[in-house]
Formats: C-alpha cells, sequence, structure tokens
C-alpha cells in the first residue's frame, strides 16, 4: 500500500477509533450502578451498546471501502462485512477482526437489532448483562485488532 495511503488510511482509523473509546466510556459510566428497576438507565445503556455497534461497524466500513468494498448481499450485509473481516484477502489486505472479536460483535449485532425493531418490548435486564459483558470486552480486543491490522500494512523495514 502507497506510504500516503496508509496515512490517511491510519488517521481515519485512528479517529473512529477515538469515538469508539468515547461510546465505550459513556457505556461504563451508565453501567454502573446499574439496576432492574431502573428502566431509563436499561434504555440509556442499551442505546449505547448500540451506539457501539453502529460505531465499530463504521470502522469496518472504513476498511472495506478502502480495499475491497464489494458486499453484494444486502440483505446479509451487517453478517457479510463482520465475515469479511476476519478474513485475509491475499495479496491486498491481512484479516482486521480476530476471532474472539468477531464472536463479540456478531452477539452485540443481534443486540443492535433487537434494540433497533422491538419498539413496544420492554429490555430484559440479563439480556441487557449479557451485552454490557461483551461490549466491556470489545473495547481492548478491539484496539489489539486495529494494532496488529495496521502493523501487517507497514512496509517491511519500517
Amino acid at each position: 500500500m502507497e506510504q500516503s495511503v496508509l496515512a490517511v488510511l491510519t488517521a481515519e482509523l485512528e479517529a473512529q477509533m477515538s469515538a469508539i473509546d468515547g461510546i465505550c466510556e459513556k457505556v461504563q459510566v451508565r453501567a454502573a450502578g446499574l439496576d432492574p428497576t431502573d428502566e431509563v438507565r436499561m434504555e440509556s445503556l442499551a442505546y449505547q451498546i448500540h451506539n457501539l455497534y453502529n460505531a465499530v461497524e463504521d470502522l469496518l466500513k472504513l476498511v472495506a471501502t478502502y480495499f475491497e468494498n464489494q458486499i453484494t448481499d444486502t440483505a446479509k450485509w451487517h453478517s457479510a462485512l463482520l465475515r469479511r473481516m476476519t478474513q485475509e484477502v491475499a495479496g491486498i489486505r491481512p484479516a482486521f477482526l480476530s476471532p474472539a472479536t468477531y464472536d463479540l460483535l456478531n452477539g452485540l449485532r443481534g443486540f443492535r437489532h433487537f434494540f433497533r425493531h422491538a419498539y413496544g418490548t420492554p429490555l430484559d435486564y440479563v439480556q441487557l448483562q449479557a451485552n454490557l459483558d461483551k461490549a466491556l470486552k470489545l473495547q481492548p480486543s478491539l484496539h489489539q485488532d486495529l494494532d496488529r491490522f495496521l502493523q501487517a500494512l507497514k512496509p517491511p523495514n519500517s
């Protein structure tokens, strides 16, 4: 990859990761003192977990845009993007997501779908707690994946 293109990609990915870190801070704040009787806090936390998934998806779209950007099955676009980011594309790019990060994101993808489409359904505390656990594990795993990905893109001897 040309050095100037790599520099722009790195800057964009790091800026998006900074936005993700900000959302992770909000998740942690809203998770403090989480109580199954506090519907407002539960909804606020669910909203931030939803935002976290969407922000990570935007990070993955940046990678797809720079390298291949061809997901044709729009019905399964979200799951296809996640799967694609676990795969190395020989001669084009390394895998972006580790299997562990993929598993966390795939679970959060399901929660995001529920959150977006379950208009009148009350949040289940146990389900929210399970997705909070995934969200809290995601940040360090994603940082490791990003660091590994950017390192693999650097030309030898740099």
